[in-house]
């Protein structure tokens, strides 16, 4: 039987999907204003790991990686190279898919970038 740390409750408890045999998994990416550093490769091949031992156990994974394509250091970085924010952001998105692949890093079923969720968001937090 699987069992994981719940910090919340501060033990380990057995692992139960939501749905049997799948499972959803959704981890806070990169802001993408620079290159990947440790800490982006750290996490990422963590929950990489976590994702392929699920998948060999046999559970189904949708595993969901933001990216924070707007922000502070993405408009102060976009203003000292003269590029528009977002293409900034595209840049070292790309560069981010680049280094996590030469890691043998699975890409994520999905990336969802913060600039395309605003509306989203705002709904989220005013509610």
């Amino acid at each position: 039987m699987l069992q994981l740390y719940n910090t919340l409750t501060r033990h380990k408890e057995p692992f139960k999907p939501l749905v049997p045999g799948e499972i959803k998994m959704y981890v806070c990416g990169p802001t993408v204003y620079n290159y990947i550093h440790i800490g982006n490769a750290r996490s990422a091949i963590a929950f990489d790991t976590i994702r392929r031992y699920f998948e060999y156990r046999g559970y189904k994974v949708d595993y969901v990686s933001n990216f924070t394509d707007v922000d502070d250091k993405i408009i102060n970085a976009a203003h000292e190279t003269g590029e528009a924010p977002l293409a900034l952001a595209q840049r070292f998105i790309d560069a981010y898919m680049a280094d996590t692949a030469k890691l043998n890093i699975e890409p994520a079923t999905a990336h969802p970038r913060a600039s395309e969720m605003i509306p989203e968001i705002i709904t989220f937090v005013a509610d």
